[in-house]
């Protein structure tokens, strides 16, 4: 066991793990485990077989048959769940604390930015979220479609990505803003107006790679820099539509009521923050399928950095607001999403949203099943990933600990194994 697991590491650091060399014998392990995590409840006596990339059996220890050369992995002290998911990420962030959003859109270059993203791709990986959805490169054009290649590819180590490439914006409701009304700056997003250009946006960041299509529905661009919608019912509807056409879907950033209704009612796929949800809202979310990934972590550090002393100081509105919202939302039955908005928070620590999200009132096992099944079938990945189970693709993580019962288990992740390699031992 030692000596496999010297060589899993040594291979992680010197040579790719990611592709097959053509030629080579099958990659089969068999995972001895007393307990799993399966994305949908927790069951004992549990072993799982990898072939290559796809897990091929799952069952009672002796139920299936063992190939005399599967590599055995015992984890039989740890439980084994499907590998995480991160439903709203921004690689090409890192914490606000450490630099401003407009200071890393108008002042680092995207080469550092990149640089950057890689090194965060890695620790969101190591610490066992096997796949995200990056939401927007902030001002970074297309380089997550590069990104995610060099995944692929094996040139870097890394979650599997779906990316959004730049996002939508109505003109003038985004940032970065200049002080002189006449300097043009890079933007944080695409901007477009009305249905025409809004449906022409979408159709190039399809062909530059978006595997989905984010838009503003909302933003902070009223009078005093109150929260807005930003598009209309209709405009959202023709976005939408078209965007549906590719076989893609929309996600859509609202926080207000009416960004929210006016999203829901269009169709998007999920909609993220909503920090004033109301109970109808939410209802109407439910009845058409849309998604809530409400953002808590990004939220309590937004607040932090402006200088909230969490337990010792009366919590901000903006946080009361937000507890009520996922309530609200908790009771609705709504589909709930696991993403941090992590980036504003720094990558690796992803946990962070889960543990507030327990925090805040849900249950441990309902956030796995966020974090596994639900954001899997949540954006089409479903038959793919999100569970263990027979035919799906081998992402999956071991730890100490029982994440059901406990959800900070999930702040130290020991094993971690992504299309069918071991990446962490």
């Amino acid at each position: 066991m030692k000596k496999v697991g010297i060589f899993i590491l040594l291979s992680f650091f010197f040579f790719p793990l990611f592709a097959q060399p053509p030629g080579s014998t099958a990659r089969i392990y068999l995972l001895k485990t007393a307990r799993i995590f399966d994305g949908e409840a927790t069951r004992d006596n549990v072993w799982v077989l990898v072939v290559n990339n796809t897990i091929q059996e799952v069952g009672a220890p002796q139920s299936f048959t063992i190939p005399s050369n599967a590599v055995t992995i015992d984890l039989k002290n740890k439980m084994l769940m499907p590998g995480l998911i991160e439903g709203h990420s921004h690689l090409f962030l890192h914490p606000y604390n450490e630099t401003r959003w407009d200071d890393q859109v108008l002042k680092e270059s995207r080469a550092e930015r990149t640089a950057r993203a890689v090194n965060h791709a890695k620790a969101t990986l190591m610490a066992g979220f096997t796949t995200v959805r990056d939401l927007g490169t902030e001002g970074a054009q297309y380089d997550d479609v590069g990104l995610k290649t060099a995944i692929e590819k094996g040139v870097i180590p890394g979650p599997r990505m779906l990316v959004a490439t730049r996002a939508i914006v109505a003109t003038g409701a985004y940032g970065p803003q200049s002080a002189v009304a006449d300097q043009e700056v890079i933007r944080g997003a695409a901007e477009a107006d009305g249905e025409a250009a809004l449906i022409h946006e979408a159709r190039v960041q399809i062909g530059k790679g978006a595997d989905f299509i984010k838009v503003y529905a909302d933003y902070r661009w009223g009078l005093n820099h109150e929260a807005l919608p930003t598009f209309s019912l209709e405009e959202l509807q023709k976005l939408v539509n078209a965007v549906q056409s590719s076989g893609r879907v929309v996600v859509a950033h609202a926080s207000t009521p009416e960004g929210m209704r006016r999203a829901a009612a269009a169709g998007v796929r999920t909609i993220e923050h909503g920090d004033q949800g109301t109970a109808e809202i939410f209802s109407l979310m439910k009845e058409k399928g849309i998604g809530y990934c409400p953002t808590l972590a990004a939220s309590e550090f937004y607040e932090q950095y402006a200088g909230w002393k969490k337990g010792s100081q009366p919590e901000p509105d903006h946080i009361k607001e937000k507890k009520k919202s996922f309530s609200l939302a908790l009771q609705s039955g709504v589909k709930i999403c696991m993403g941090g908005d992590v980036g504003v928070f720094t990558h690796g620590e992803n946990w962070r949203e889960m543990e507030l999200m327990v925090e805040y009132g849900m249950k441990p096992i309902d956030v796995l099943r966020s974090a596994t099944s639900i954001n899997a079938d949540m954006f089409n990945m479903g038959n793919k990933i999100g569970r263990i189970k027979k035919g799906l693709l081998a992402d999956l993580v071991a730890v100490d600990g029982d994440p059901s019962s406990d959800i900070k288990v999930l702040r130290k992740v020991d094993w971690v194994m992504k299309d069918g390699n071991v990446v962490k031992f």
